[in-house]
């Protein structure tokens, strides 16, 4: 079997909050699917929208890569050391959220561009830091750049990170079922038991795929646990249950988010259409 990789490329220089976030990156390789330019689209799950999307299905979740962010700085400062009014590069309102309460000395300032842009910034000295998702460094061979990792109580990552999507269309015959069916294969169910417990989460929240929303979910025993954060106050939930419904466990963790949340918080105003 061959397989031919094909380069989709999304441009804008635009902040996230202002281009809509919700499948900016997905709409591209999923125009690219329904026209049969390609065959499967491989997707990061944060990014994709939790809505289903007629006429296409998610064939495969492969196993997880590492979720948490880390930080690059310069001259390898960890991110409690850095100096008062210090910048730290970030493209995600999530990110910026947790970081007012965990390194309240620093400045969060938007930036845009893949991983080599963003760490081109911290060696011109345009910002003092940035973070990013470890599962994007470690895909590219560049962890040996971080200056630490931020653990997952400091900083919970966004619904579905360091987890992709391999997305086909949706059909029981022909040759579309053939590619389905071998893409398939890569389906690591543990890992779609806890991403979908969190998309869960997001979607009952009604909130944007950039909304500052994190959740993560893990298996532990016979059990996964998901642990729910929402911005507007450091509000977190935290339950477990078996791993028979994860929709149901991402539901119950929205629900206990929303009752502690205002209903004219910003986290419920923020791209309602996911």
């Amino acid at each position: 079997t061959i397989v031919v990789l094909i380069l989709v490329v999304t441009k804008s220089s635009a902040p996230l909050t202002q281009i809509g976030g919700n499948g900016v990156f997905a709409s591209a390789l999923r125009t690219a699917l329904r026209r049969g330019e390609i065959d499967c689209a491989v997707h990061s799950l944060k990014d994709l929208p939790v809505a289903p999307e007629d006429g296409l299905a998610i064939a495969a979740i492969p196993a997880r890569e590492d979720p948490r962010d880390v930080v690059i700085s310069a001259g390898d400062v960890r991110l409690e050391d850095l100096p008062q009014g210090s910048t730290i590069g970030t493209g995600s309102p999530r990110r910026a959220e947790q970081l007012a309460t965990l390194a309240p000395h620093v400045k969060p300032v938007d930036i845009r561009g893949n991983v080599g842009t963003r760490i081109d910034k911290v060696a011109r000295g345009d910002v003092s830091a940035i973070v990013l998702a470890a599962a994007g460094l470690t895909r590219l061979g560049r962890m040996d750049e971080v200056t630490h990792v931020l653990e997952l109580d400091a900083m919970l990552p966004a619904a579905g990170q360091a987890a992709l999507a391999v997305e086909c269309r949706d059909h029981s015959e022909g040759s579309d079922a053939t590619i389905f069916a071998a893409c398939a294969a890569l389906d690591d169910p543990v890992t779609r038991a806890c991403v979908s417990a969190e998309r869960a989460m997001l979607a009952a929240l009604e909130a944007g795929c950039t909304a500052p929303v994190g959740a993560y979910a893990r298996p532990v025993g016979q059990e996964y646990h998901l642990t729910g954060w929402a911005a507007g106050r450091d509000v977190r939930a935290r339950v477990s249950e078996t791993g028979e419904d994860p929709i149901s466990l991402g539901v119950h963790v929205a629900t206990l988010l929303l009752d502690q949340i205002s209903p004219e918080s910003p986290i419920l105003k923020m791209e309602r259409k996911s």
